[in-house]
């Protein structure tokens, strides 16, 4: 009830900033700066992220992948009822627009994590991120991901400047399939290959890195993708 409360009071701040008025125009500047200020609290005000574990950093991802998850949340395909209920009755122009407002966002990312995993374990996954496990049929990261793992425009998302804790709740919910994308779906096929160890140690190396000195996508076409992802143009 109170998550329901609480998303009803986003969404009626965000249609409120779209429909505007003489009077508030003179008050408030009508830019997206401003209408996505409902964001702030959970995401921080540039999309920088915030100290709750479970709410992830927005800033400078590509807006093709920011746009297909406001679209997954607002079909349901992503569960997460305040999120769901926010985006429920946003037109797809609105949304395209939030998009690229969070992906042209540059604050700088977070101080590397403090790990509480085993030597052995951040071994694992750094060996999972850089070089994948071919004999369990597991790809590189870096492979989609990109080198320095900062994500390729238009929809593949950087892994850098995320908690652990959000990692491997995203790579769980993509092995127990409560998270979906287009088919072919690359990133559930991939975690239906991971064990829960291998999950933990992915999530703990890719959170103890420092990002490189430009942490932003790459050019479409950089690179070629390992796998054919369907929310990715090929």
């Amino acid at each position: 009830m109170l998550r329901r409360y609480r998303a009803g009071l986003i969404i009626s701040t965000l249609l409120l900033a779209s429909m505007g008025s003489a009077q508030s125009a003179e008050q408030v500047p009508d830019t997206m700066e401003a209408r996505v200020l409902a964001c702030a609290s959970c995401h921080g005000a540039k999309g920088e992220g915030t100290d709750n574990a479970y709410f992830p950093r927005l800033a400078g991802k590509p807006a093709g992948y920011l746009y297909n998850q406001l679209l997954a949340f607002r079909s349901g395909r992503r569960h997460y009822p305040p999120m769901n209920y926010l985006l429920e009755y946003l037109p797809e122009d609105y949304l395209k627009k939030m998009a690229e407002y969070f992906a042209a966002q540059r604050p700088p990312l977070p101080s590397p994590a403090v790990v509480d995993v085993s030597k052995q374990m951040l071994k694992r996954g750094e060996e999972l991120v850089t070089h994948g496990d071919s004999a369990k049929g597991i790809p590189a990261c870096s492979g989609c991901h990109g080198p320095h793992l900062t994500g390729m425009k238009p929809a593949i998302p950087g892994l850098l400047g995320l908690r652990a804790s959000y990692i491997s709740a995203q790579l769980g919910a993509w092995r127990y399939g409560t998270r979906t994308a287009t088919e072919p779906d690359c990133m559930q096929i991939v975690a239906g290959h991971l064990t829960e160890d291998d999950v933990k140690s992915v999530a703990a190396y890719l959170s103890s890195l420092a990002g490189p000195p430009e942490p932003w996508p790459v050019a479409e076409g950089s690179y070629k993708l390992l796998l054919k992802c369907g929310s990715e143009p090929q």
